[in-house]
């Protein structure tokens, strides 16, 4: 029993790790605001600690804004790895495509809300 559990979860855990690693390199590369890898720095060279210019819509919405998107990010991930029927493999495939596919919609929802790109 507690074997077909972490089979079931894995998946999500698997695409979870992935999306938090790369979530700011997302941000970077959607809205080209300066933002780099965790282990490169992260925020400090994005455009939200300028006084000038657009400030990017997910670090502009501090920990709230990034938990939204983060939620929504993962919530289908998780739907995939513990609803569907599918192989391990195709599970955790499918969980990870979410990963840019539910990002994407994200940052067009965002940079639409605040008119980032105008």
């Amino acid at each position: 029993m507690q074997r077909r559990r972490l089979t079931r979860i894995a998946p999500f855990l698997i695409s979870f790790a992935v999306t938090c690693a790369f979530f700011i390199d997302f941000c970077a590369a959607m809205f080209r605001c300066g933002c780099r890898s965790l282990w490169a720095g992260a925020d400090l060279a994005c455009n939200v600690h300028a006084a000038h210019s657009h400030h990017c819509p997910w670090c502009a919405t501090g920990y709230v804004g990034e938990t939204i998107v983060m939620f929504a990010m993962c919530a289908p991930q998780f739907t995939i790895a513990m609803f569907t029927r599918w192989s391990f493999a195709v599970r955790t495939l499918a969980a990870l495509a979410m990963f840019p596919i539910a990002g994407s919609v994200m940052s067009l929802i965002f940079g639409w809300i605040y008119a980032y790109w105008a």
